[in-house]
């Protein structure tokens, strides 16, 4: 039995269709664990960045803290005065508009630096720690 050309036109553009529908799902199951692999990859990056997150808070409150602590005690201290004022004592100059308190004025400069020194020294501790997370 022989079948006009169009019938074999047709059952060919029927066979495309079916590897065509059978490619079109085999794309669309590939797509769908691809999605679910960038998914999945996606919330085990973001508990990581989370982890590292609660990791540098903690560290920022620590030193925080412990610079907090040291600047009061480097307040407390030259608060009270660290040179003999004995030693300090200079003659009066009758030429100056306002007398000098060499003892006040050095304190207030050495607390200052120490301040500042501290503070540097807190900011590398800091950023050491920093560093170490991971």
């Amino acid at each position: 039995m022989i079948f006009p050309i169009s019938t074999y036109i047709y059952a060919a553009l029927f066979a495309l269709a079916v590897a065509g529908f059978g490619y079109g799902r085999y794309q669309h199951n590939a797509l769908v664990e691809y999605k679910a692999e960038v998914k999945a990859v996606a919330e085990k990056q973001k508990a990581h960045i989370e982890s590292i997150t609660k990791q540098q808070l903690l560290v920022t409150k620590g030193i925080e803290k412990e610079y907090d602590a040291k600047l009061t005690l480097l307040r407390n201290y030259y608060a009270n005065g660290v040179r003999n004022t004995s030693s300090g004592a200079m003659p009066a100059n009758g030429t100056t508009t306002f007398p000098i308190d060499a003892v006040t004025t050095y304190n207030l400069l050495a607390g200052q630096c120490a301040e500042t020194t501290q503070q540097l020294v807190s900011l590398q501790e800091w950023l050491n720690q920093q560093i170490g997370i991971k």
